[in-house]
């Protein structure tokens, strides 16, 4: 069973917009139990920007069921909207859609979920009221900046998606400090 994300991540961006810190970043990912990093580079033709282990619970190595492993893409460039980083990491990728399809059949051949071997997201994670960016927040009050709240996929990333069979997840977290009920 091998299991892959793409991931090409536009990293981290800070920005403070209509008085809210915001912090945002898109990536898009394979990962894999199968097939290693470096496998996926040779197949694409690409070098990655991150590569990862993921062993959350810190377990022994099992040669019989090996770990997730991840390739990413990682574009930084700040103060762009979520749309405009998507469009960014995928200028990137476009170039290789036919290879990362032909991946994306070679390992999942099945239609259940848990049998297939590589998986392709085009991930967003927005963090709102990110207690870190506030000292930048207030620097960045007195010049404009861009409105990063809205944002949408054009025909091109949809394309980009389906063609790689890719699917889109977005996480949005509010990081407001909990305050104690009275």
């Amino acid at each position: 069973m091998l299991r892959c994300h793409l991931s090409c991540s536009v990293t981290k961006l800070h920005a403070y917009c209509s008085g809210i810190p915001l912090n945002q970043y898109v990536y898009f990912a394979l990962r894999s139990r199968c097939i290693t990093p470096q496998e996926i580079t040779e197949a694409l033709g690409i070098e990655p920007d991150e590569t990862r282990v993921h062993n959350p619970r810190r377990l022994p190595v099992d040669p019989a069921r090996p770990f997730f492993q991840s390739w990413k893409v990682v574009c930084r460039e700040p103060g762009l909207r979520v749309d405009e980083q998507i469009t960014h990491g995928l200028d990137r990728l476009r170039p290789r859609t036919d290879r990362i399809a032909e991946l994306m059949k070679r390992f999942n051949k099945g239609e259940d979920e848990e049998e297939q071997g590589l998986q392709a997201v085009l991930e967003v994670v927005r963090y709102f009221n990110d207690d870190e960016q506030q000292a930048e927040a207030r620097q960045s009050e007195e010049r404009e900046e861009p409105n990063l709240f809205g944002w949408c996929l054009d025909r091109e990333a949809i394309a980009f998606l389906a063609a790689t069979d890719a699917f889109l997840d977005v996480d949005e977290y509010d990081m407001t400090p909990s305050t104690p009920e009275d």
